[in-house]
């Protein structure tokens, strides 16, 4: 690379640093009225550290199909450098952190600035890149990259965000896939929020990596450490630099010139080679030696990048470099959300020789010619091709899934699960082409097991299956290709949503569409909370099959029971959950599910469900291990479209009605047992079938903010349901998990309601064991509408 070319980056650094310090500075000091917002976190201090590196990456390492993570606290660099772009409005910037300005962190969903992954939960968008990797990697397998370059999926990080521990768990999973085209770049700060980090972290990290196959790059020292080392006495000061503690560094970094000279001298002596290398420069030129670390020099890391490009093998880059790096903050262990006061920003803008009123301004006091340098950053590699977000077509889905091709009269709806989506593989349609599949260790006990037989396993190369070349019997064809569907995960709940958000966002990251269907234990769920919300908050669209609901693996006891998991799905934003308790409901929903993951429409909501089903988004399916009797019946498309809206009568109330029984799931045999016996001693009891509460409960709080805003006439699918029960008919609710989940359906119209479920964790024993225990069985339900109805008792009641 050119010095012209160096310089002008150099120019563009100090830009980045300063829009970036100055975006901060605006949103806590100027634009903020209200005290509560002011002073909410600086990260001006994590922006300076990192402004070289992402400078060095976007205008001239990158290429466009590469995509980048970046670091939370990264963000108001990389809306800055959008900025400098042309694609960040100087208005957004202005309104950083305000309502509908650029986000906090990088959001693909919330800002304009062509995000590739979102961040803000740490650790999750560094993982995130390397299953986006091994996704690219089964894109290109299947011939779907269209002769399209592959990118390298990049994560800048903090070396604090290296403790969380799903990095680690995605790390195994990476050697396990044999993954390729993958950047982790760390800014070695040596401080988190709290603290200065451990000694010698970076020896674990080149260990841990090395072990797992990843090349390791190590820039700690900047050209001008390098040039000052070959002098005399250069190799006891770069002996001293190696060994210095690490709060030692920052806290020297932080007093400057005149602390470094001392503390050198004190340790160093003051006379001979080292002295004189010492006292040959002034006290800002020592500083600026002393801070002339790997990840603040430019050719260092051009010439890293550049070597590393050579390849496609993963590679850790640990890049040295100050927090604060040219601010006056830099090096304080206090700077994590320490925000420079007006006086001091004051200082720094006029060390830059910015003009007051003119902070905004691209290329104010850049030094060159500004239209020289618009041309350099528009002829960036990164930037000139514009946008890089892509589009795909939308894979068809037929108007009515393949039924199960089976006998049985008694299927669980997990069983269901496994017979359709065995059904869709056999056919050699875009439909079954396009899904794929995962689990982590679990895809035998999830019903996966026929999908993978017809369709096969992932993997870069092909792997036999041993027992087959060995003649053992075996149900399962465990066969490996690079046209296998099924991509099989270790025991990590963490990983698995991380690859669902990876494989539901290559429509937009490869220009491919893939209709991704993870399965899991319904319980595990909880394991991975956050990587779930941070796969939605991306807008990944997948579809989750979860099982066993509830308490209904009742022999396993309470470590694989799940309480909470309706609540979850009902408050998880972007994702739409269903329990449906027949495989014919079950076909319905996988058929809506499937096509609702491919819409991407804008608009208002549907006035007949007042959901914004035109937008899209994943599912989640609650679907049970119990074996149920299923009945024989065809639906017609009203009613198929009820149980897609979340409810539906399977036994109507009549005028008269005293008692309505609303449940979902695994517990309708009992809900319809009880409604049989009670019907000689409570008049027109209705049955209502719920589907989704997710969809229920949206459509109803929609429809009240409608009739707010002056809609007089909104009304939800739930409360057309209920226009049809009296207003002095109680309720009783049940399913197999939390009753909070249906508690709200007596506010629709006011009437009385008893809520029925499992509050606490189960035990070991039969399923009539634990729903006696827990008051969801047939018993259960007609004492509840003994004691909350008129008509005295009801017969069929045991006495207990």
């Amino acid at each position: 690379m050119s010095a012209a070319q160096l310089e002008t980056l150099a120019i563009l650094e100090s830009r980045v640093r300063w829009l970036a310090s100055w975006t901060i500075h605006n949103a806590n000091h100027v634009r903020a009225s209200d005290p509560g917002d002011v002073k909410v976190g600086g990260h001006q201090a994590s922006c300076a550290s990192i402004s070289t590196i992402m400078t060095a990456l976007y205008f001239n390492s990158l290429r466009p199909q590469d995509r980048v993570a970046v670091k939370p606290h990264a963000g108001p660099n990389f809306h800055a450098i959008q900025y400098l772009a042309g694609n960040q409005t100087l208005e957004k910037l202005q309104n950083f952190r305000g309502f509908h300005g650029a986000q906090s962190y990088p959001s693909r969903t919330k800002d304009i600035d062509d995000v590739d992954f979102s961040t803000g939960s740490v650790g999750l968008g560094v993982a995130q890149t390397l299953f986006s990797s091994l996704v690219q990697d089964y894109v290109q397998a299947h011939g779907w990259l269209k002769n399209a370059p592959e990118g390298r999926m990049i994560a800048l990080i903090g070396d604090a965000e290296m403790d969380e521990g799903n990095i680690y768990e995605a790390l195994l999973e990476g050697w396990k896939h044999g993954l390729r085209n993958c950047w982790w770049i760390v800014d070695y700060n040596r401080q988190s929020l709290d603290a200065v980090i451990r000694e010698g972290l970076w020896e674990k990290f080149e260990s841990i990596f090395r072990n797992f196959g990843w090349d390791v790059v190590i820039l700690k020292h900047g050209c001008l450490q390098e040039e000052a080392f070959e002098e005399p006495g250069g190799d006891k000061l770069q002996s001293w630099i190696n060994t210095c503690p690490n709060q030692l560094y920052c806290a020297l970094a932080y007093q400057g010139g005149a602390a470094w000279r001392k503390r050198l001298l004190d340790e160093l002596g003051d006379q001979g080679e080292v002295g004189e290398l010492i006292n040959r420069r002034s006290d800002d030129e020592l500083s600026t030696l002393m801070c002339n670390l790997g990840g603040h020099d430019m050719p260092s890391l051009i010439d890293a990048f550049d070597r590393a490009g050579t390849h496609d093998r993963p590679t850790l880059f640990l890049c040295y470099t100050v927090k604060g790096f040219g601010l006056p903050l830099a090096g304080h262990k206090d700077n994590h959300a320490g925000l420079m006061n007006p006086k001091q920003m004051h200082g720094y803008r006029q060390q830059l020789g910015i003009r007051e009123g003119h902070e905004w301004d691209k290329w104010e006091a850049a030094g060159q010619d500004p239209a020289s340098l618009q041309s350099f950053v528009d002829a960036a590699p990164f930037f000139a091709k514009g946008s890089r977000r892509y589009e795909a077509d939308t894979v068809p889905v037929p108007k009515y899934l393949p039924r199960p091709d089976t006998n049985e009269k008694t299927l669980s709806t997990q069983m269901g699960f496994g017979h359709i989506l065995h059904e869709i593989s056999k056919a050699d349609e875009e439909l079954a082409k396009k899904i794929v599949t995962t689990a982590p260790d679990v895809t035998v006990s999830t019903n996966l097991g026929a999908w993978v037989n017809q369709r096969g396993l992932f993997a870069k190369e092909e792997l036999a299956d041993t027992f087959k070349a060995e003649r053992i019997p075996s149900t399962f064809k465990w066969s490996f290709s690079p046209k296998g569907q099924h991509m099989e995960l270790g025991i990590a709940e963490s990983n698995l949503f991380l690859m669902l958000s990876a494989l539901g966002l290559s429509h937009a990251i490869n220009g491919e569409r893939l209709l991704p269907i993870g399965t899991v234990y319904d319980p595990f769920i909880l394991r991975a909370a956050d990587q779930l919300n941070y796969a939605c908050y991306q807008d990944a669209r997948f579809m989750l099959v979860a099982t066993p609901s509830g308490i209904t693996l009742a022999p396993e006891g309470g470590a694989h029971q799940s309480i909470s998991t309706p609540l979850v799905g009902m408050a998880q934003d972007g994702l739409a959950s269903f329990e449906p308790a027949f495989v014919d409901e079950l076909a319905i929903i996988i058929r809506f599910g499937l096509d609702y993951m491919q819409r991407d429409g804008e608009g208002d909501p549907d006035e007949r469900t007042w959901l914004r089903d035109q937008t899209g988004g994943s599912i989640y399916l609650r679907l049970s291990t119990r074996p149920v009797e299923q009945p024989l019946r065809t639906f017609r498309p009203e009613q198929e479209q009820e149980i897609v809206d979340g409810a539906y009568w399977l036994r109507k109330p009549g005028p008269n009605a005293q008692i309505v029984i609303a449940y979902t799931g695994a517990v309708a045999p009992e809900a319809i047992n009880a409604a049989g016996l009670m019907a000689e001693d409570r008049r027109d009891i209705g049955l209502l079938a719920i589907t989704s509460a997710d969809r229920l409960n949206a459509g109803w709080t929609a429809a009240q903010r409608a009739r707010d805003r002056g809609m007089v006439h909104a009304q939800s699918h739930i409360e057309r349901l209920f226009n049809d029960v009296p207003d002095n008919c109680s309720l009783i609710t049940v399913l197999d998990g939390h009753p909070a989940t249906l508690a709200w359906l007596g506010a629709v119209k006011g009437n009385r309601i008893r809520t029925l479920g499992v509050e606490h964790f189960g035990q070991t024993g039969t399923i009539a064991d634990l729903y006696r225990h827990y008051s969801i069985d047939t018993q259960a339900i007609m004492q509840a509408a003994e004691t909350i109805s008129s008509g005295g008792k009801i017969r069929y009641i045991k006495a207990i």
